[in-house]
């Protein structure tokens, strides 16, 4: 396979003149993407930020955003994602903590005075990237990095992005160009129009692009569907309304939508015929209900094919196809799907490191070339794995709330809890949701002698502290938690004292 990065620059040649991405209903051709590329590149290397640089970029779903990625791959430097939906202390210690050369972002994000503030301390460059792909400009005096502790660079290293949490606690992983590249091949197996080595070309058919650019979910559809020549429709995020919108104007084949998502689409209650022209919806990011999938069949005869992966992983480790949907599904019902052909799966006892037997419940450990070494990683999730080489995943092996593909570790809500001055100690869990799959909840006790807030108060001080999926739906204020004998809050009955809090 090319690299990703001839790869792209192929596709951007073939015809500048074609519509490549549409947002908000305006189209841009192949020609604005590839000069917004031009445009970065020759910023980046006036600011002196060449090959394997680090280039920091504000991401949103918008077409400049997209092409600051597309710049930043396409010229092998290394892509540093920023969340701008992040509370704002903490995208300030992200941004402060980065040592970035340099910094792209829209306008009303760099301007806004924090974080206009954060990045001078940093001593980053600015490149201002508006959202239609306007006026690529330096922001007044800041052509130059010059910031003392500056990295400047992360040779052979694609992405450096934040994990959503899958195989442990939230981290900054590197990802490499090779796992990328190694990535994009696995992606060949569910393309029946492609083949390896083939030449660049256009096709017809519009992808919906609605996850977020700022998850490695986002970057990676985004990614296939451009490489292989196909138009994007970008949207914000996914609104059941603008996705039903978009499917009948665009009226394409394959689509990608969330759990989360096929749950509302149910709800709504489209018209087959709209969705007459789809052959299959994938999904991933959390487990699938196979009930959904049930129901996408009864209605719509549509296949809910599943894939299975995490950013470690650099994309999918598994999923279906859709001739193994039509042919085993019934037999196979409620696995995440097949094992790529390259990938070494097992199944292990987390006490004593045992392998087990196919079939037989254990921790999940990976081997693929896209992980870059010969290693054995291990990730928190319970699965079983058959002699067919499909993957079913029960569940985590660590405390993880799953919030409809986004992973909340307690600790987090935890600590952000705890700043409230009458809060000595809060507890936070995951409770069943029949749209989102789970909810945290927390337990709060107070500090003596402190008036207890309201639940209003405690939401809006969560709001104010976390990302808005990471916010409890209930609180309860308790003088004491259950405990285990070792005073450890006990997880399963705390879990009791919510039952009654209604989630669906």
């Amino acid at each position: 396979m090319q690299d990703l990065a001839s790869e792209l620059k192929a596709v951007l040649a073939v015809d500048p003149t074609a519509n490549a991405l549409e947002h908000d209903e305006i189209w841009y051709s192949w020609g604005d993407l590839a000069r917004g590329i031009e445009t970065i590149d020759a910023l980046l290397t006036q600011a002196g930020v060449g090959k394997d640089g680090r280039v920091g970029v504000l991401i949103r779903n918008r077409p400049g955003h997209l092409a600051a990625i597309l710049a930043v791959l396409a010229t092998e430097r290394c892509l540093v994602t920023l969340n701008p939906l992040l509370p704002k202390d903490k995208l300030l210690r992200d941004i402060a903590g980065l040592d970035l050369p340099v910094l792209l972002g829209e306008p009303a994000d760099l301007d806004v005075p924090e974080i206009a503030g954060a990045i001078a301390a940093a001593g980053s460059a600015v490149i201002a990237v508006p959202a239609n792909l306007g006026a690529i400009q330096f922001a007044a005096g800041r052509e130059k990095p010059t910031g003392g502790s500056i990295r400047a660079t992360e040779p052979g290293v694609a992405v450096e992005m934040l994990t959503s949490g899958t195989t442990g606690t939230p981290k900054r992983i590197p990802l490499t160009r090779r796992s990328f590249d190694k990535s994009f091949s696995g992606a060949l197996f569910y393309e029946r129009d492609r083949v390896p080595g083939e030449a660049a070309k256009l096709r017809p058919d519009t992808v919906l692009l609605n996850a977020p650019l700022t998850h490695i979910g986002g970057v990676y559809t985004a990614l296939t569907a451009l490489i292989a020549g196909r138009k994007g429709c970008l949207q914000e995020k996914f609104r059941v309304t603008d996705w039903h919108k978009a499917i009948v104007r665009h009226r394409p084949r394959v689509t990608a939508v969330v759990p989360t998502g096929l749950r509302m689409i149910l709800e709504a209650d489209i018209p087959p015929e709209d969705l007459s022209s789809l052959k299959a919806i994938r999904t991933g990011t959390a487990p699938l209900d196979p009930e959904i999938a049930d129901e996408f069949l009864r209605r719509y005869d549509l296949p809910i094919l599943q894939t299975y992966g995490a950013t470690e992983f650099a994309g999918s480790i598994a999923g279906w196809t859709l001739r193994d949907f039509r042919t085993l599904w019934a037999q196979k019902r409620g696995s995440a799907g097949r094992l790529h052909a390259d990938v070494d799966a097992r199944a292990i006892n987390p006490e004593t490191g045992e392998i087990l037997p196919l079939g037989q419940e254990g921790v999940l450990e990976l081997r693929a070339p896209q992980m870059g070494n010969d290693e054995w990683h291990r990730t928190t999730d319970r699965v079983t794995i058959d002699e067919d080489g499909f993957l079913f995943v029960h569940g985590r092996s660590d405390n993880a709330i799953n919030r409809g593909g986004f992973k909340i570790h307690p600790d987090d809500v935890v600590a952000a809890l705890e700043k409230h001055a009458a809060v000595r100690e809060a507890v936070v869990v995951g409770i069943p949701d029949k749209r989102l799959g789970e909810v945290p909840v927390a337990a709060i006790m107070l500090r003596a002698g402190a008036q207890q807030p309201s639940a209003e108060e405690m939401t809006a001080h969560a709001k104010a502290n976390l990302l808005p999926y990471q916010v409890p739906v209930a609180f309860r204020f308790v003088d004491d938690v259950p405990r285990t004998p070792s005073l450890k809050p006990s997880l399963p009955e705390l879990r009791k004292m919510f039952s009654e809090v209604v989630t669906a």
